[in-house]
């Protein structure tokens, strides 16, 4: 069991962003909900959802309500390894739909503020090619992207593009 275990803050929403996050993705799982036993700051009311442990495809997460102090950023996300376009539009339009928004070079932000990287094995295939000049126009070529088009990507590396 690995000892380090992300842990997220949320206003309100751990119980639903949970339910999402394991509706996506394969092995994944709420293992347990716990409540507010009295009061809390932040919102925490007696019988209210205090935290939500889950599992995202094995990895161990905890997500805390916790009331609007902290919001969530990018200087924290989940990478999505995926393998082709097929689950790269698969994740993005899941985790950008109800209000995600779309950032750049593959990352976005869902509905709750969590942020992700929604990154196809090929683009880290091109632009950590030992061909330095086709991995540099791979990289160019997803500096100009949101969510990533793997066979644009390919184009560009090949010098189709």
């Amino acid at each position: 069991m690995p000892k380090i275990t992300p842990f997220l803050w949320f206003d309100n929403q751990a119980e639903d962003a949970a339910k999402l996050y394991v509706s996506l993705f394969p092995n994944s799982k709420i293992t347990s909900v716990d409540y507010y036993p009295g009061e809390a700051p932040g919102g925490g009311k007696p019988g209210k959802v205090m935290t939500v442990v889950f599992e995202i495809d094995g990895q161990k997460v905890t997500a805390l309500n916790a009331g609007p102090t902290f919001k969530l950023d990018e200087a924290f996300s989940f990478v999505i390894d995926c393998d082709g376009q097929a689950e790269v539009d698969h994740y993005w339009n899941a985790l950008t739909a109800d209000g995600g928004q779309e950032s750049q070079c593959g990352w976005l932000k869902d509905r709750f503020g969590l942020s992700w990287q929604v990154t196809p094995r090929q683009l880290i295939e091109a632009t950590t090619s030992s061909d330095r000049e086709a991995a540099g126009r791979a990289f160019q070529a997803m500096m100009g992207m949101k969510k990533i088009d793997v066979a644009a990507i390919q184009a560009a590396f090949e010098g189709k593009a």
